[in-house]
């Protein structure tokens, strides 16, 4: 700590990101990353690249890249925000909408830079717990509020929400805004996008990271309607004027129209998370049932943090958090075929799983 921070930030505990490790002969399974390069159409886009432009400032409303969002999802231009990855268009989101006397109502597990933004921007929150087997209950959340956030499918479980069940939550509450967070919709849940012309509170925000392979990129966006959006721009530019580059605008654009490779590495990592579940439940663990490109699980019998030293040690990473309620747990990226074969071989060799 230092006599020069603002007092405002003394107590602030940051968001703490998946282990980036910087030598070879690794298996990253540890932050959700894609298995797969981005489209070939991202490559294409990049490789010739106007590079004489990079002298120039990016378009500050990134139209091209609004437009083809909008053209894909069948809403307005104006229904349609970005920003340098689903984390900044977050923040945005708390600042624009969440700052009420009511506090906001969240789940008491799920992505934990949901705290962060409420902490550093003085956020009244309510946590509403996770039903027995770590699920999402919305009925639990029709109480007063200055708003509501949940991801679905949820992380760090990966557990997803029917559609139904969100529409019923947006029927009760017309008078606060509804976030859903998509991160990895993606991979075998509902998108609340459909809903976004009937609620007018709803907001939807996803990620290139995940299912477009462009984490590398910092590409996120918002889908909402015109009202929500226009607070959104309100707050970006009164933050950052240019928050996507040139290159990530091209590239996600490209990667957007790419319905077929999309459509391809999505459902190879569907069924790669299927074949790994099986694995791990013929191994004793207990995993909770998927919808994103990792699997949430733990073993009745061995540690969530032994299983990750285990895994370590054979050069392979998973994430385990140390939060009481799912201390035993590890978060398995589904990465390739090949990748999870060696994960498996690796608890085989646990001597407990042997």
């Amino acid at each position: 700590m230092s006599k020069f921070w603002s007092e405002a930030i003394l107590s602030l505990q940051p968001y703490v990101p998946g282990e980036q490790p910087k030598q070879g002969n690794i298996i990253k399974l540890n932050t959700n990353e894609n298995p797969y390069p981005p489209s070939p159409k991202v490559v294409e886009v990049l490789t010739h690249f106007p590079k004489e432009r990079l002298r120039l400032y990016s378009d500050p409303d990134s139209t091209q890249l609004k437009q083809t969002l909008a053209q894909h999802f069948h809403v307005d231009y104006d229904q349609v925000f970005v920003g340098n990855g689903s984390d900044e268009v977050l923040a945005h989101t708390f600042m624009a909408f969440f700052r009420q006397p009511l506090p906001l109502l969240l789940p008491s597990t799920t992505y934990s830079f949901y705290d962060v933004y409420c902490d550093l921007y003085q956020i009244k929150t309510q946590h509403v717990p996770l039903t027995t087997d770590y699920r999402i209950n919305l009925a639990d959340y029709a109480q007063p509020n200055g708003g509501i956030i949940f991801a679905n499918p949820n992380a760090p479980t990966g557990v997803a929400l029917p559609l139904t069940d969100i529409e019923a939550l947006l029927q009760e509450n017309t008078e606060t805004v509804v976030v859903v967070d998509e991160a990895y919709v993606d991979f075998g849940a509902e998108s609340a996008v459909t809903l976004v012309n009937q609620y007018p509170n709803l907001l939807v925000i996803q990620t290139l990271s995940k299912s477009r392979s462009l984490a590398g990129m910092r590409v996120g966006f918002a889908i909402g309607s015109p009202e929500l959006i226009a607070g959104l721009e309100r707050v970006k530019n009164s933050f950052n004027s240019y928050p996507l580059d040139m290159l990530a605008i091209a590239a996600a654009s490209a990667a957007i129209e790419d319905q077929r490779y999309f459509e391809q590495t999505t459902q190879q990592i569907i069924a790669d998370r299927q074949w790994t579940d099986e694995q791990l439940t013929a191994l004793g663990f207990n995993a909770l049932p998927s919808s994103t490109n990792f699997i949430f699980a733990s073993h009745p019998e061995i540690s969530g943090a032994e299983l990750m030293t285990h895994l370590r040690s054979r050069n392979i990473l998973v994430r385990h958090f140390t939060k009481p309620s799912i201390e035993n747990f590890l978060r398995i990226t589904i990465g390739t075929r090949q990748e999870m074969e060696a994960m498996i071989s690796a608890l085989k060799e646990h001597p407990k799983l042997a």
